[in-house]
């Protein structure tokens, strides 16, 4: 269970890097030992770790951030003791994505090794009613 919420909070740290425009914060979420991957929706395929963080900064330099970007309905699938794959939505205004992040653990850490998000038939108003969010203390 302490696995399942160390990864879920690795998952969550990425989409507040994608939203604050992070791009540092976005290096430190990404694998450094294993070989990474993206599918941004609508882009080829990028393989390694200069392509993958090059995306990145392309997107936060050209105003593709998305601010009310949300993540919704997070599941994770453990696939042993060092991967994880997160399968969620991605929320942005009504528009709605499928999203698969996996996961590896390097150093004691979760680390992104893939994420890859497209289009879905599902649409957000049959997703469930987010839980109110309260502050940490």
């Amino acid at each position: 269970m302490r696995e399942q919420a160390m990864i879920l909070f690795a998952n969550d740290a990425f989409y507040e890097a994608f939203k604050a425009g992070d791009l540092s914060a976005m290096e430190a979420l990404w694998a450094r030992e294993t070989p990474i991957f993206c599918a941004h929706p609508g882009w080829a395929p990028l393989q390694g770790r200069d392509e993958v963080m090059e995306s990145w900064q392309a997107i936060f330099e050209g105003g593709g951030i998305p601010q009310d970007l949300r993540c919704r309905e997070p599941r994770v699938v453990p696939l042993g003791p060092a991967h994880a794959i997160v399968l969620c939505y991605e929320q942005v205004g009504d528009a709605l994505l499928l999203a698969t992040n996996v996961f590896c653990k390097e150093a004691g850490h979760w680390r992104l090794l893939h994420h890859h998000a497209g289009p879905t038939q599902g649409e957000s108003g049959s997703l469930g009613e987010e839980p109110e969010q309260k502050p940490v203390q």
